[in-house]
């Protein structure tokens, strides 16, 4: 099983990153996938949740109409389109599988600076 996340990086208060999270190893429609969030100093923090079908998803109250999730079942892979990025949003970004077993990625950092 691997969770391979990309996208991460340097960007200036204001400015959008989409980050990647490619899959392999499982059944990855049958899984729900987050994308987790940890700041230094802080507790690790769900952002965004989207349902094995991509019918549904949820965000963190921090992030709403800011981010969006989503997912592709035939690449298996799934996204996290940030925009409006501010320097709070600045963390490592982690992808998660959600199922009958609780896959993790190595996580990607973000850093909101000008």
């Amino acid at each position: 099983v691997q969770l391979v996340e990309s996208g991460g990086g340097l960007v200036q208060p204001g400015g959008s990153l989409r980050l990647s999270c490619a899959a392999s190893g499982f059944t990855f429609s049958s899984y729900g996938m987050r994308w987790y969030r940890q700041a230094p100093g802080k507790e690790r923090e769900l952002v965004a949740h989207i349902t094995g079908t991509g019918g549904t998803t949820v965000y963190a109250d921090s992030v709403k109409g800011r981010f969006a999730i989503s997912r592709d079942n035939v690449k298996n892979m799934v996204y996290l389109q940030m925009n409006s990025l501010k320097p709070e949003d600045t963390a490592v970004y982690t992808c998660n599988a959600w199922g009958v077993y609780n896959y993790w990625g190595q996580g990607t950092q973000v850093t909101v600076s000008s």
